[in-house]
């Protein structure tokens, strides 16, 4: 993973999803029901896109072009009648430097696939493969659609537990590092509340009290004062 990314690396695709609504910076989620082969499989990294018509051709081309941490994203249209990707096409990401892939679609060869221990996610498993061959578009390694959304290679790839998602910033590089917890307000840290913060009061708790912090004073009121107001 590129120094730039390497920031990203531990955060959660909520936390993610719940900072690009406070930051007002555009979320690309996947459909719901992409996830990872084997639990507890994540992936962060530079999306490379590919768009998937029935041979792993162009998967091979697509590696040609990798950077190690960089995360295949393969575009099969959703399909449930055929996996695009299993062993050997995942042995061969590995050994591109790629750290993970996500499908738009289905895997087979799963059993593989765990002990290869590459991230990958995709809608689920499904024993054929592709009998087919498509005409190839222009544009197919430049970017790949994964549900409603474009993915190209200004996009950042995090998947989890939870599913995937992608996010592209709107301004240069620097402004990516609010999503970091290093970078967070004090309180608002990701995970701040996982390890007992105590800027972030557990809502359960009493709260503060102070100067304009009165009887009717309330978590949310709070949440604004600290900089946590995550809906807001």
């Amino acid at each position: 993973m590129s120094k730039d990314l390497a920031g990203f690396a531990e955060l959660s695709t909520p936390l993610v999803a719940d900072a690009c609504v406070r930051l007002g910076e555009p979320l690309r989620a996947a459909p719901a029901g992409v996830l990872p082969v084997a639990d507890g499989q994540r992936i962060a990294g530079r999306a490379l896109p590919v768009r998937h018509y029935g041979s792993v051709d162009v998967f091979l081309e697509a590696f040609a072009h990798a950077e190690p941490g960089d995360v295949l994203v393969i575009d099969n249209a959703g399909r449930r009648d055929e996996a695009c990707i299993g062993d050997l096409a995942v042995l061969e990401a590995g050994a591109a430097g790629v750290a993970g892939i996500a499908v738009w679609g289905l895997h087979r060869d799963t059993p593989d696939l765990v002990r290869i221990g590459l991230p990958v996610f995709s809608y689920g498993r499904h024993a054929p493969g592709p009998v087919r061959l498509d005409p190839r578009e222009p544009d197919a390694l430049r970017s790949a659609r994964f549900g409603e959304h474009e993915v190209t290679s200004d996009d950042v790839v995090f998947g989890d537990d939870d599913g995937c998602c992608s996010w592209r910033p709107t301004g240069p590089r620097p402004s990516w590092r609010p999503l970091c917890p290093s970078s967070a307000p004090n309180g608002s840290r990701p995970g701040a509340s996982r390890r007992g913060d105590p800027a972030r009061p557990d809502p359960l708790r009493r709260l503060p009290r102070g100067p304009g912090r009165g009887p009717s004073y309330t978590f949310r009121q709070h949440l604004r004062r600290i900089g946590g107001a995550i809906e807001e």
